[in-house]
């Protein structure tokens, strides 16, 4: 008998279209034969509803897809998903909503307490990659190497700007600023210069309270993606993100609307560099407790340093986004990577007395 599958995405995150591209990417890919995916969407609102067939879920041209706020309204709660006084009967959940009140742990509460298998990492795994300023101290704690930086909450910045600036300056420039708690690249900024950095600093207080200003890091980057098969993680071949030389970085423009971005599979660094990454992101991904799936990105230094950059446990999923790129390239397709993660979900340990 087929599973039944709830895709859910958008969210009330700024990554809400973005999610919608990786829902129609899995809903294109899953093995119908197996399961049976029924969409549903939370709007910019925070509005639960049943996405109808046929709604757009790609980008076109520079547009990109959203939820609608006029579809079936959806309730969900303890005793699971219903639409118009209907059981949806949910077998597993696939969670693909990216950044806050989605990939932070917050929906992996609720389906914790519904009793209700989902795809991904549970609620600690969740919350801590979210939030990169908690994540480093414990890559670090693992031996895994971090830029230095440092964390300024929006309170901070007014109470002690002058001093922040001092401290950015002995970590020298470049630096790059970001939300602590932000994805896709949205609210980062190259700062080059002291006259540079106001502007970035109030443009990411915009996306999170919390921010993080680290060091730019010279190198190539360089990404791995982890997925559980049968109950252990692997890794994928690593690929280095190609970038074209009119964006300064991997950007939310380079990454999602100018076709500007490529991964070159397999990288092209030494089998030695390739296997200490692959051995990073499995440890990444251990000490962070994460389960089903993340991608890994990192920095490969001119002298062969391997840096974590992030660990992000719901990438973007559609078929052309990085994570499947990278198990494509390692001889698992795209639908079977969909079927590896609903299997561990059903057979998932995340919760309190899990991993």
């Amino acid at each position: 008998m087929k599973k039944r599958v709830a895709i859910i995405c958008g969210g009330r995150s700024s990554e809400h279209e973005i999610s919608c591209i990786s829902a129609g990417g899995v809903l294109g890919a899953i093995d119908r034969t197996r399961f049976e995916p029924v969409l549903i969407g939370i709007t910019k609102s925070g509005k639960w509803v049943l996405i109808p067939d046929g709604h757009p879920m790609n980008i076109s041209g520079k547009t990109l897809p959203s939820v609608p706020e006029s579809a079936p309204a959806v309730v969900a709660d303890v005793a699971g998903f219903t639409s118009g006084g209907k059981n949806l009967a949910i077998d597993i959940v696939f969670p693909l909503l990216h950044g806050p009140f989605g990939e932070d742990g917050t929906i992996q509460g609720l389906l914790e307490i519904a009793d209700i298998a989902y795809v991904g990492s549970g609620v600690l795994a969740s919350a801590v990659a979210m939030d990169k300023s908690f994540a480093k101290p414990i890559f670090a704690s693992h031996g895994i190497a971090t830029a230095p930086g440092l964390v300024v909450k929006k309170s901070d910045w007014g109470n002690r700007s002058a001093e922040i600036t001092k401290e950015v300056a002995a970590l020298g420039y470049p630096v790059f600023v970001k939300p602590a708690r932000g994805g896709s690249s949205r609210g980062t900024s190259k700062v080059k210069s002291e006259g540079d950095l106001l502007a970035a600093v109030l443009d990411a207080f915009t996306f999170d309270p919390k921010i993080m200003i680290e060091s730019a890091i010279v190198g190539s980057e360089i990404e791995c993606a982890v997925l559980e098969i049968d109950g252990q993680p692997q890794a994928s071949i690593v690929g280095k993100i190609v970038i074209d030389s009119r964006f300064e970085f991997y950007d939310f423009e380079a990454k999602y609307l100018d076709g500007a971005t490529d991964i070159e599979l397999p990288a092209p660094i030494t089998a030695t560099s390739a296997e200490a990454i692959r051995k990073a992101a499995i440890a990444a991904f251990t000490a962070l407790g994460c389960s089903g799936l993340a991608r890994v990105d990192f920095f490969l230094t001119t002298s062969g340093q391997v840096i974590i950059n992030e660990l992000n446990t719901m990438p973007g999923f559609t078929s052309t986004s990085v994570f499947p790129k990278m198990w494509a390239a390692s001889g698992v397709s795209y639908t079977e990577v969909i079927s590896h993660l609903l299997q561990s979900a059903q057979a998932r340990t995340n919760g309190p007395l899990g991993n």
